[in-house]
């Protein structure tokens, strides 16, 4: 699968600790702080759940709304992202739900505006190599969009957002063993798909985990 969104965020442990501290007793500004270092996260997060950049953004400002308003009840002993993740992944799938999905183009690199994304690569890249890597993105995304929901949310963080099976576990509010059962099965119905669409060449390199 493309490279993990792993980027640290900006802020030290210790500065995060402070402006969730100062966002739970109504600090806005603390809370903007952290909507700074987590956004473009949650925007990628939400743009492979949706597969539309408007879906995207509209989730995106809606995890974050339903955040600020939550950040009372949020537990100091959890990982503040991946609390987050948590509400914006429960948004998202309530989206799919409410909404029927528009048969939109496929994801570009150019519409993720990714952290792990080099712009200097357009300059650097030969033309027919960006061209190249774009068009296989976008064959990736299409794949991707046709596994359901619930496998697409574990196929998303393990293998895009590189989280650990104790995070999505927390994230999804599943049991341990039931988040690598159900990583196996998507990845096998991912490279089901991709059999089917005739892109076994751009399949990813999913690793193979037993359950």
């Amino acid at each position: 699968m493309e490279a993990a969104l792993r980027r640290e965020p900006t802020m030290s442990i210790a500065d995060e600790a402070t402006r969730v501290q100062q966002a739970r007793d109504g600090d806005r500004e603390a809370f903007a702080s952290l909507v700074r270092t987590y956004e473009t996260r949650v925007y990628n997060l939400c743009l492979r759940m949706l597969g539309h950049r408007e879906d995207a953004a509209d989730v995106c400002q809606e995890a974050f709304l339903k955040a600020y308003r939550a950040m009372n009840r949020f537990q100091s002993g959890s990982t503040f992202y991946t609390w987050l993740f948590r509400i914006a992944v429960n948004t998202a799938l309530t989206h799919r739900r409410r909404t029927k999905l528009r048969l939109v183009r496929p994801i570009s690199p150019s519409d993720e505006n990714q952290p792990d994304h080099d712009p200097m690569d357009e300059n650097t890249r030969p033309p027919d190599e960006a061209l190249q890597t774009s068009e296989r993105s976008a064959r990736i995304a299409r794949a991707l969009a046709e596994l359901e929901p619930p496998f697409r949310a574990v196929i998303v963080l393990r293998d895009i957002e590189g989280c650990d099976y104790d995070q999505i576990a927390t994230i999804l509010g599943l049991a341990r063993g039931t988040v690598k059962s159900r990583l196996f099965r998507a990845r096998a119905a991912l490279r089901t798909i991709f059999e089917r669409l005739n892109l076994a060449s751009d399949a990813p390199g999913l690793s193979v985990e037993t359950p």
